[in-house]
């Protein structure tokens, strides 16, 4: 007995009825990880620290929000006489002006527009290093080597300097992406991994990256699930070796393959409205200036009046007191080459790499159904539609490949929308781990009997103790199997649990203070192909 009984009367002891029971952990935990724009918080650093949100709102307060992305606007040499806005003649093509583009932002706004609740993220830097330059007074650079200030200098005079801070953007780098996964080692929540900045890096930098992401989900934590996006994965498959698909397969490597899965083509996305977009967005407002002055004189040919009007309103351009909201409607209404140029930068910050929002779907199908079941055959959010259109043909190679590398597609089919149109991990040639639900699934299940068996660490290797893992482990699976996550007319086609002495131990085991569990499910498996029969019956006499 727990009491002492010294004192006589009434003593009350409660025992429990029942034993321990295995919980369930969440299935669709993601963890982001890239560029943000604040890398600090109240003089603490938030570099490499998984701090957990669940909405964006909760995100912007701590890491801020996106980038702001600028473009140049250069005359169209495209040999194909490709160009985005067109002025009378001329045309031009934008180019951003930074040859990284950092992610973080709007993929999380994809992310929970499709579905996604709880996730981490894991800031490697901010995406704007603060840096100081010496410059004159009126802000010329103090490196001019000839001219007045020469002259001033050579008369005794000094010109006036001042040190100044400008904030130059980072470069998104391989290391640092890395070490925002390593970040992770010892986090039990997270299991998903996501790291959408891998594609802005060269292509080997990028293989590099998501090796790294297989070989921390599969080698190192063994309990979570890579989302992985096709490098340039926006650009329409080809036949020779700079195909894009076929560059990720030889560049993924061969280690923990069924610890992931990949999505092509990129998505065209809707998160970044036109409102978004402005002259700020714009490199040199001069150049823009120049060009809508010209398209107004083309415009307004015959009527200077209306030249006047529109001329007039391109001058507010980067003027002081201007409300550029409203002038950004004005000229959008006037100027068809400025809408074009605006409904240009909204579709290329738009085309985005699918990772982010697959984990949001990811997330809701766990949700809504668990995570047997297959995130496939539901509709993208969020999206006009994928940024490449494949057939049936086009996806047999993607689908079912000699190198068992499957690569799951994203299509648009007419009145349906964007649909996920695929299930495979990157293990395909696997009968054991060719389906993405049944990974996820397995570890699902070995995570949650795992946790659950901590409460029996120390406790008597005896019969009695095994009884208990026995039932609390049984009791766990015959739950998943009701609710349709093992497959079995009854109980014990669906599963078995074995623990005891001549069965999964010996005693040298019990002496090595070893209890052994062995535990055997069957786990249902997509649907993938429904193949329909029909036989003409012939009319009988």
């Amino acid at each position: 007995m727990a009491q002492n009984l010294a004192t006589p009367g009434v003593y009350v002891e409660e025992k429990a009825a029942f034993s321990n029971s295995v919980v369930g952990i969440p299935t669709a935990i993601p963890a982001f990880i890239g560029y943000t724009e604040k890398s600090m918080r109240n003089g603490q650093t938030l570099v490499n620290e998984p701090i957990k949100v669940s909405s964006l709102r909760e995100y912007t307060e701590i890491f801020g929000g996106g980038p702001l992305n600028t473009f140049e606007v250069v005359e169209s040499t495209n040999a194909d006489g490709s160009f985005d806005f067109e002025v009378d003649s001329s045309k031009f093509i934008l180019n951003m002006s930074t040859t990284q583009r950092f992610l973080m932002y709007d993929s999380l706004r994809m992310f929970f527009s499709n579905g996604g609740k709880d996730c981490y993220i894991v800031s490697v830097g901010a995406f704007y290093k603060t840096t100081t330059k010496e410059v004159q007074e009126g802000g010329k650079p103090a490196n001019n080597a000839g001219g007045k200030d020469a002259k001033d200098a050579k008369a005794g005079g000094q010109p006036q300097k001042k040190t100044v801070e400008v904030k130059v953007p980072a470069q998104i780098k391989k290391k640092e992406l890395e070490q925002g996964i390593n970040s992770l080692i010892g986090e039990e929540e997270p299991t998903l991994l996501v790291v959408p900045e891998a594609v802005m890096l060269e292509e080997a930098e990028c293989y590099a990256v998501q090796q790294a992401m297989l070989m921390h989900c599969g080698g190192k934590e063994k309990n979570r699930f890579s989302i992985l996006d096709v490098h340039n994965g926006f650009l329409k498959r080809t036949e020779d070796a700079n195909d894009v698909v076929t560059k990720f397969r030889a560049g993924i490597g061969t280690n923990f393959l069924n610890f992931g899965a990949a999505y092509y083509p990129w998505v065209a996305g809707t998160v970044v409205e036109s409102d978004e977009i402005g002259f700020d967005n714009i490199k040199d407002l001069q150049q823009l200036k120049e060009i809508l002055n010209k398209e107004a004189a083309f415009l307004g040919a015959g009527n200077q009046r209306k030249i006047s009007e529109i001329q007039a309103e391109v001058a507010k351009i980067g003027a002081e007191g201007t409300d550029e909201e409203q002038l950004v409607q004005t000229l959008t209404t006037n100027s068809p080459a400025f809408k074009n140029l605006v409904k240009k930068i909204k579709d290329k910050l738009n085309l985005l790499p699918p990772s982010a929002g697959m984990a949001g779907i990811y997330a809701s199908v766990d949700s809504n159904v668990g995570v047997w079941q297959a995130p496939a055959n539901v509709s993208f959010s969020s999206i006009v539609g994928p940024s490449v259109k494949l057939t049936n043909d086009d996806q047999e190679d993607l689908n079912v490949t000699v190198s068992g590398k499957s690569v799951n597609a994203l299509r648009a089919f007419i009145g349906e929308g964007t649909i996920v149109w695929g299930a495979r991990t990157l293990d395909g040639n696997s009968n054991d781990w060719r389906y993405i639900n049944v990974r996820r699934t397995l570890l699902y299940i070995e995570q949650s009997i795992k946790y659950a068996s901590k409460s029996y660490v120390y406790s008597p290797n005896t019969s009695n103790t095994w009884v208990l893992v026995k039932s609390m482990i049984n009791s766990f699976l015959n739950d998943l199997w009701k609710a349709g996550g093992l497959v079995g007319a009854n109980p014990n086609d669906a599963y078995q649990v074995e623990v005891g002495l001549g069965s999964t131990m010996t005693p040298n085991d019990i002496l090595e203070g070893i209890m052994k569990v062995t535990v055997k499910v069957a786990i249902s498996r997509p649907a993938e192909f429904i193949v329909l029969t029909f036989q003409q019956k012939l009319q009988e006499s």
